[in-house]
């Protein structure tokens, strides 16, 4: 068999346990291969079973979590961890359907939980998959409509080795990461390239066919960097929209790039200083987009230095202890070496 002689040495492929694939599977979710591995080894040394993440803070889980993106996969862990633990006594479940309950479980995290861990003939459909089959079968069907959807289930349902299901699921999908690539797949060196129909029809590079992208929005943050001369500063939660639970500086979006000029006269600045005497300089003045899935960011740092403010209470050396943005984290890391 092709998987077994040339599957990738992945650290959740020398396991079965649940907990274990579980995160591997959270992790994946939007993250590269290479990328999540670190992240899973990480929380596996935290949080070695579902019970030591069960009792973890969001605050820590959110630090663990931070440079993946999509913060409420983990914020869901946590949650389904509780869960877990709570009502089912620290036992996963162990079905698709059951999996399904859990939060942040879709149909491709429960059937890939239920056929490595338990078993059970559930296909699951990912980006390689849809690959595969859309190449290989010649199916022009949109892969993001939801006849899409419900069409490529139902052909990876119908394919799956009833026997060896987990295997099955993992060969089809590692089969599109090395062989049936995005760009520039290896055709030549594929057991079906015999009988695939978009390399017969040269049609490779049309397949899989997905819809149009929603508009991307442009959005302009101006983060105020508090900087008191007894070296204090402020962070504060976000409590909705993305990033939602994790910290930032004080925030003042906008609806195009504005100047320090536009800056000290926002009412939200006033509010944040109240009169007080602030200095204001522009940290770094390369502007580069923070590329979101339907988002782009163009973010400032504005440094403000004040005098002692009692409302201004977090110390600087405290700062990379709280769980923060990918843009903030690399803002205080440039911001540290400056």
């Amino acid at each position: 068999m092709w998987y077994l002689a040339n599957k990738r040495d992945l650290p959740w492929r020398k396991t079965n346990n649940p907990y274990k694939i579980w995160l591997s599977e959270i992790i994946l979710q939007q993250t590269r291969v290479n990328q999540g591995i670190a992240y899973y080894h990480r929380f596996i040394e935290t949080f070695p079973t579902v019970f030591h993440l069960a009792k973890a803070s969001e605050e820590n889980v959110l630090k663990l979590w931070q440079g993946l993106g999509y913060y409420s996969r983990a914020r869901n862990l946590l949650y389904s961890a509780k869960i877990i633990v709570d009502e089912y006594k620290g036992k996963f479940p162990n079905s698709h359907n059951q999996l399904l309950k859990l939060k942040g479980v879709g149909d491709y995290t429960a059937s890939a939980i239920a056929s490595i861990c338990f078993n059970e003939s559930a296909a699951v459909v990912d980006g390689n998959v849809y690959r595969v089959l859309a190449r290989y079968f010649g199916i022009y069907t949109p892969i993001n409509s939801s006849k899409g959807v419900k069409e490529f289930k139902q052909l990876a349902q119908k394919l799956i080795n009833n026997k060896s299901p987990g295997i099955h699921n993992q060969a089809v999908m590692e089969f599109g990461a090395q062989l049936c690539k995005p760009q520039n797949p290896l055709c030549l060196k594929c057991p079906l390239c015999d009988s695939c129909v978009a390399l017969s029809t040269k049609k490779i590079s049309q397949l899989p066919v997905k819809e149009k992208k929603v508009k991307l929005k442009r959005r302009y943050f101006n983060y105020i960097v508090v900087k008191s001369q007894n070296n204090q500063t402020i962070l504060q939660k976000r409590d909705a929209g993305i990033w939602i639970n994790l910290y930032e500086f004080p925030l003042i979006e906008t609806e195009f790039e504005i100047d320090e000029k536009d800056l000290i006269n926002h009412s939200k600045f006033k509010n944040l200083f109240a009169g007080k005497r602030v200095e204001i300089t522009l940290f770094n003045n390369i502007i580069k987009a923070h590329k979101l899935s339907h988002q782009h960011i163009y973010a400032k740092f504005w440094i403000a230095e004040v005098t002692s403010e009692e409302n201004f209470k977090i110390n600087w050396s405290e700062v990379e202890k709280y769980p923060v943005p990918v843009l903030i984290h690399n803002f205080l890391k440039a911001f540290k070496t400056n």
